[in-house]
C-alpha cells in the first residue's frame, strides 16, 4: 500500500457523514462545484498525514501528495497532501512553487486557497527577491485566486513583512469587485495593523479602498 493509500484509508475510518453535511454546507460545495467532505475535523486530518509520512522519504512524500490532490475523490485529501507539503522537508523550497500555485488555481475556494498560502509565506521568507517578483505577477493574474495568495503571501510574518511588497500586490486590486480578493486586502492590512498600526493608518487613508477592505483593515484599530 502507497502512502497515499494508507493516508486515504485512515481518512475513510474517520469519516462523519453528519459533520459531512455541516461542512459542505458551510462551504458551499453545492455551489462552487468543489470535492465535498466526508466529515473530518481539520486537525486530524493533519494529525492523520503527518503522523503517517513520518520519517518517509521525500520521494514518497512528494508522490503521496500529488496523489492525493490529482485523484481526490473528497476534500479531506486534498488537505491531506497540502499538510505533506507542510512539513519540515518542503518548508521554503523553491522548487515546489509549481505545486503550490496549482493547488492555488485548482483548489479555487478560500479553505485550499488560505492554507496553501502558508506555504507561500515560507517561501516568501526563505526566497524574498524571487518571490517578491511572483507575488507580483500574481497580483495582475487572470485568476482571482491568485490575486487572493499575492496579498496575503506574507501572512504570519509579522515584523518580517515586506511592506513595500504588500502595498504592491494591492494597488493594482483596490478596485477588484471580487469579495474574496477585497476580502483578502483588509485581511493582510489588519494583521500589519497589530504591529505597525502608523503604517495601517496612513496607507488607509491615503488610498481608496473598498468599504470591505477597509472596514476589515480598521477592525482592531
Amino acid at each position: 500500500m502507497t502512502l497515499a493509500e494508507e493516508i486515504s484509508a485512515a481518512l475513510a475510518r474517520l469519516a462523519d457523514p453528519e459533520r459531512a453535511a455541516g461542512n459542505n454546507a458551510y462551504l458551499k460545495v453545492a455551489e462552487n462545484g468543489g470535492l465535498a467532505m466526508i466529515g473530518i475535523r481539520r486537525p486530524d486530518v493533519r494529525r492523520q498525514a503527518r503522523t503517517l509520512g513520518k520519517d518517509r522519504d521525500e520521494d514518497d512524500l512528494l508522490a503521496a501528495a500529488a496523489l492525493l490532490w490529482d485523484e481526490a475523490t473528497h476534500r479531506e485529501q486534498r488537505y491531506a497532501a497540502q499538510d505533506l507539503l507542510g512539513m519540515r522537508w518542503a518548508r521554503g523550497r523553491l522548487e515546489l512553487l509549481e505545486v503550490h500555485e496549482r493547488h492555488v488555481v485548482e483548489g479555487a475556494w478560500w479553505d485550499l486557497v488560505d492554507e496553501t498560502a502558508h506555504r507561500i509565506a515560507d517561501l516568501v521568507l526563505a526566497h524574498p527577491e524571487a518571490m517578491g517578483a511572483v507575488l507580483r505577477e500574481w497580483s495582475t493574474a487572470e485568476d482571482r485566486w491568485l490575486r487572493r495568495v499575492s496579498v496575503i503571501g506574507q501572512l504570519g510574518l509579522r515584523d518580517r513583512i515586506d511592506l513595500d511588497l504588500l502595498a504592491a500586490t494591492i494597488e493594482p486590486n483596490r478596485d477588484d469587485p471580487e469579495f474574496f480578493v477585497r476580502k483578502a486586502i483588509g485581511w493582510a492590512l489588519r494583521e500589519v495593523a497589530r504591529w505597525n498600526p502608523d503604517w495601517v493608518r496612513d496607507y488607509v487613508g491615503s488610498h481608496e479602498l473598498s468599504p470591505l477592505s477597509r472596514r476589515e483593515a480598521l477592525k482592531h484599530l
